[in-house]
Formats: structure tokens, sequence, C-alpha cells
């Protein structure tokens, strides 16, 4: 039987987990909101949508998992490496604070979620906190990567209330593959929301510092590749089920939603009690899910910049640094959810402007990182890679730019 080099489903088993995770984890509330909205306003036109930033997310997870694997260094290390310690410093400031604004959006999620069933945020926000806290800090790399793995399988929630809803699938099928879109505002603004939460900068430095923790070699990169294409497609999938579940209902009857806990609540009446209990699970374990994921992407890049050596294996005493970074991150973003009157629409919106901002220069600086020969010998982006690359790129940037303007604007 062939070992991890060959293509068994010992060896896929044997690599898989940042792609998986870092896909699945861009399905956050902030994402189903998106999504629950898209659904919601403009029906099934708008799924082509979807289906383009599936494919960016392929594309660049796959380019940040090979230059991890490759360079053995997360993706602020190498730009700190490449392009300097200031603009790398910049990049992780900006990281940092955006990771800490959408870790807000978790718990946040989370609050909501619970809130549903009749539990208060003063309860299921701490002790969430406390859950994640000890999954991470206290289990080993595989325990935690297990158990973050079977979380990810409650997304299945969003396929049976999307099956639940009764859609209309001839509709969401021309819907998939027809684009149309109207040149208003406000769709304009939901379709690079769509882009913007579906390709986030924390999941390519999750992604990359993810595949060097676990330890993955050059030899695995054609079964990374297939962890990074299920993890990608996967995020469409539950993408697509979310609007079309919006769509068959909240849309056919003219309702808006201002985000997934509204979603849930609108869905009883529409789709029946256990399509809207399906989606209010979906939203409770997207979160805790992200909430796990987003301050590891955090400690990880901290110590990349900082030059210091960091793992889930290692005890505390030779990582400090790693879990101080995840402790702070975490405990930020819960105690902002329990603020009395915190403006959280206002550190949302703010969080997605940077994230924004943030999303172009990493892809610009992954390319010319993906284009070193010196840093990537022979798994360098060739030329034609790079105008693919490029043009998903500046087709992203003018999505961003309008992203950044219609939330900044009143």
């Amino acid at each position: 039987m062939r070992l991890r080099t060959g293509l068994t489903l010992g060896g896929f088993l044997a690599v898989v987990g940042p792609g998986l995770l870092a896909g699945l984890s861009d399905d956050d509330p902030a994402g189903i909101t998106t999504y629950s909205v898209l659904g919601a306003d403009h029906g099934y036109r708008l799924l082509w949508v979807l289906l383009l930033s599936t494919v960016a997310l392929v594309m660049f997870h796959g380019l940040a998992a090979r230059m991890g694997v490759v360079t053995g260094q997360g993706l602020i290390g190498l730009v700190r490496q490449r392009y300097g310690v200031r603009l790398g410093g910049a990049v992780l400031v900006a990281l940092v604070a955006a990771n800490i604004g959408t870790t807000c959006a978790e718990f946040a999620g989370i609050a909501a979620g619970f809130e549903l069933f009749g539990i208060g945020r003063y309860v299921s926000v701490p002790v969430t906190a406390a859950i994640v806290s000890v999954l991470v800090l206290r289990g080993s790399f595989h325990r935690v990567e297990q158990a973050l793995l079977l979380l990810s399988t409650v997304f299945l929630a969003y396929i049976a209330s999307g099956f639940l809803a009764g859609p209309d699938w001839g509709a969401a099928a021309h819907g998939l593959l027809v684009p149309t879109m109207p040149l208003d505002g406000k769709t304009i603004a939901i379709v690079t929301a769509t882009v913007g939460t579906t390709l986030a900068p924390w999941g390519l430095s999750f992604i990359q510092s993810y595949a060097v923790d676990k330890k993955l070699r050059t030899e695995d990169l054609s079964l990374e590749r297939i962890d990074v294409t299920i993890g990608a497609v996967l995020t469409g999938v539950i993408g697509f089920f979310v609007v079309v579940a919006c769509a068959a209902t909240l849309h056919r009857d003219g309702r808006s939603i201002t985000d997934a806990a509204d979603a849930a609540v609108a869905l009883q009446p529409l789709a029946g009690d256990t399509a809207a209990t399906l989606f209010g699970v979906g939203l409770i374990c997207a979160a805790l899910l992200a909430a796990s994921v987003l301050p590891l992407s955090t400690a990880y890049s901290v110590c990349e910049y900082a030059g210091v050596e960091a793992a889930l294996d290692d005890p505390y005493r030779e990582a400090r640094t790693f879990y101080v970074a995840f402790g702070l991150v975490t405990a930020l973003g819960a105690v902002a959810v329990l603020i009395p009157g915190a403006p959280l629409v206002t550190i949302l919106v703010g969080t997605q402007v940077l994230n924004a901002v943030l999303l172009v220069p990493l892809l610009v600086a992954m390319i010319g990182i993906g284009r070193d020969r010196d840093l990537m010998g022979r798994f360098a982006i060739n030329r034609t890679g790079t105008i693919v690359y490029g043009t998903t790129t500046a087709v992203v940037l003018l999505c961003v730019v309008v992203l950044a303007l219609t939330s900044l604007l009143p």
C-alpha cells in the first residue's frame, strides 16, 4: 500500500486539514449573513458570483498551502523576509486588528445563535470562549485538528435546510451559470461583500501557517491540492445552499433581513421548525469553528513576524508568545460582545473595510513570493500562472475597492 506520496485514502487522511478547515472557516457568521442577504434580496440570480469566488478561493488557498509546504514558513514571515521589516510589520498590524474585529463577529454570531434557543449571551459567550481556549491551548495538534474537523461536519445542517426550503432547482442552476446583475449600489455592495467574505486575508494566513505546523512535505502537495479543493468547494456548496434556502423562502415572500439570526427566525413560518433549527445550529457551529481558527491565525502570524518558533504541540514555556496572542484575541473578541451598548456594527463594518484594504496587497505579495525561484524553486509560479493569478487579483481589486467605498458611505 502506498503511503503519503501516493494517491491513497490513507495518504489523503494524513494530509487533510489545512484546506478543509481554512475553507470551511470562511463560512463564518459574516459569511453566512452575506449569503443570507444575497438570497433574500436577490433570489437565485447572483449565485454565479459565489461560483467565481469559490474558484478564486481554490486558486489562492492552493498557492498559500504550496508556499507553506515548500518554504516551511508562514505568510507573514515570508512577507517580512522578502519585502522588509517595515512592510511586514504594517501587514501584521493590519491583520491583527482585522482579526480581532472579525473575532468579535464570531462571538456575536455565537450569541445570536444561542439566543435563538433561549440562552443569553452572558452565558453562551464566556462558556464558548472557555471551551475554545481549552480545546486549542490544552490539546495536542492532532486532537485539536480532529475536534475542528468533527465540528465542521455540522455545516451539513445548511445543506439540509436548503432542501427543506423546497427551492426552484432550475432557477438555481440558471443563476449559477448565467451571469446577470443590476448595476445599482446595493447590488454592487452585496456582490463585492460576497467576494470579500469568501476570500479573507486571515484564511490565507491560516492555511499557510497550518500547513507548516502540520509538517507537510513537498511530496504531499498533490494530496494537499485535493484537500484545498475539497475545502474550497465545500465552502461554495454550503454558501450555495444558504442562498437557495433564503431565495426559496424569504425572497419569494419579499422579506428582508439584516443578519443570519434574522434568517433563521424568518425561515420558521416559511420552511418549518426543522429548517429554522438547522439554520440556527449551523450558525452556532460556524461561529465556534471560526472563533477557534481566527485566534490561531493571529498567533501564528505574530510568532512568524517575531521569528519565534511556535506550534500547537509546544508547551507554554516554549511558546509563550503563541499562547498569549491566542488568549488575547479570544478574550478581546468575547469581552467586546458582552459590553452593553458596544458598537458591534461599527466594529464589524470597520473590520470588513480593513480586511478589504488588506486583501489586495496580500494577494500581490503572494504572487511576488510565489514567482520567486530562490524561495520556491521548481514550485514557483510560471508565466501562465502569473497571468491567471494576476487577472484574478485585478478582478478582486475592483470588487474590494467598491466594497470599501460602499462600506464607508452612509
